[in-house]
């Protein structure tokens, strides 16, 4: 019994170190949005090396117009525009030492969600200091994914124009990144039933074989 038990814990060990690595991955906030509304979208960059992240670039999808960026201290950001002038990437470059390997970063920008967008998929490309590139292009569910953003239809008969929300973007950033962490903590509680459950029914089965 005390083989089945240590054998459990191990396997609930290696599913809490999984959980960790599998949010360490750049993604975007909020996960879900409206179509035609102004959002704050908070890129969240962790760095996963021992050397420092030093630059990180996210490619606008056309699903989203960005207008505004939140400065941020140590950092400087440069736009690629098209030919009509719509910005089709941010670069944030480090202007200091970077974000460590126990540091993570929050970049914010302020956009339109398009009327017609079903969901934007974000293209982050990650720099770290030795000059190597991790590429979060990828399909949901791949080593490095893109983050995506679900959009959800605009209520009918609702006004689509709204407002230009820069100014509460850290109040508009928190709440999508703690939903995350909290369905995060929800299926390791889940994992942590489902192994107790199993170690009950072993140790009766034990009891009535003997």
């Amino acid at each position: 019994m005390k083989k089945v038990l240590s054998t459990l814990s191990l396997c609930f060990m290696f599913m809490l170190l999984f959980a960790g690595v599998a949010s360490a991955h750049v993604t975007v906030q909020p996960q879900q949005t409206t179509q035609g509304t102004y959002e704050v979208f908070n890129v969240r960059v962790p760095t996963e090396k021992d050397i420092p992240t030093v630059k990180i670039e996210v490619k606008i999808p056309a699903e989203v117009t960005i207008s505004r960026f939140e400065p941020k201290s140590d950092w400087k950001y440069d736009l690629t525009k098209d030919s009509s002038g719509k910005i089709t990437s941010v670069t944030w470059s480090a202007t200091g030492n970077g974000l460590s390997s126990t540091e993570f970063g929050n970049f914010l920008m302020n956009g339109k969600v398009a009327d017609n967008a079903t969901q934007i998929s974000w293209k982050a490309y990650q720099t770290y200091k030795d000059g190597s590139v991790v590429e979060w292009v990828g399909a949901e569910g791949s080593d490095k994914p893109a983050s995506v953003t679900k959009v959800n239809p605009k209520a009918a008969g609702s006004d689509s124009t709204g407002h230009d929300s820069a100014a509460a973007a850290p109040a508009k950033a928190q709440p999508a990144a703690s939903a995350g962490n909290s369905n995060t903590a929800l299926y390791i509680a889940i994992a942590a039933l489902i192994l107790g459950v199993i170690a009950i029914i072993i140790s009766i089965s034990k009891k009535k074989s003997a």
